[in-house]
């Protein structure tokens, strides 16, 4: 594993006035970085998660191979996202970082997430891990009250692939809880 790098986040969020929740990650991932998009890495669950949650697929045996965004272009993933209301970020602006090693996060820069709290009826933030969810109470949550927006936050399980104890059935029943968020 290589040494610490200096990484900034190198594309924006996805939303638009119309978004009703907010789902953020810690800092993008190497393959996420280098093709500007969320989630990115072909072993993230985090696009077949989500097709299941809106039943855009429901077979009986799905799996991450036979999910349509598991393989979707950046234009399919953002258009799902918009359609169903999501908005997506991530915590951090900006941090040191050991590859994708969420636990080696040193010198992090928050994300001003006011902009679009401030411009969206969003009513429920979701982060998508511990790492995520801590950085959301230590650095964004107080900024956010400290501008008058008070709002949930619901951590909810890694989709990474470092996550491997997590199975997708069970990531699945984890996410449903992001419809619930939207009506």
């Amino acid at each position: 594993m290589g040494g610490r790098t200096h990484v900034e986040h190198g594309f924006g969020p996805v939303w638009d006035t119309e978004s009703r929740v907010l789902l953020l990650g810690s800092m993008p991932s190497p393959k996420s970085r280098e093709a500007g998009f969320y989630y990115m890495h072909p072993r993230n669950r985090f696009w077949p998660v989500l097709e299941a949650v809106f039943a855009e697929s429901e077979k009986p045996d799905f799996t991450v191979s036979s999910s349509v965004l598991a393989s979707a272009t950046v234009a399919e993933r953002t258009d799902f996202a918009v359609r169903h209301h999501l908005a997506l970020w991530d915590v951090l602006e900006s941090c040191d970082i050991i590859g994708a090693s969420d636990s080696s996060i040193r010198n992090p820069v928050p994300t001003d997430l006011s902009t679009i709290l401030t411009h969206a009826p969003i009513r429920r933030i979701f982060t998508t891990g511990g790492t995520a969810a801590a950085l959301f109470r230590r650095y964004s949550e107080p900024a956010l009250l400290a501008a008058g927006i008070e709002i949930t936050m619901t951590r909810l399980p890694s989709t990474s692939p470092a996550n491997a104890a997590m199975h997708l059935p069970e990531l699945i029943e984890s996410y449903h809880v992001i419809a619930e968020g939207i009506e």
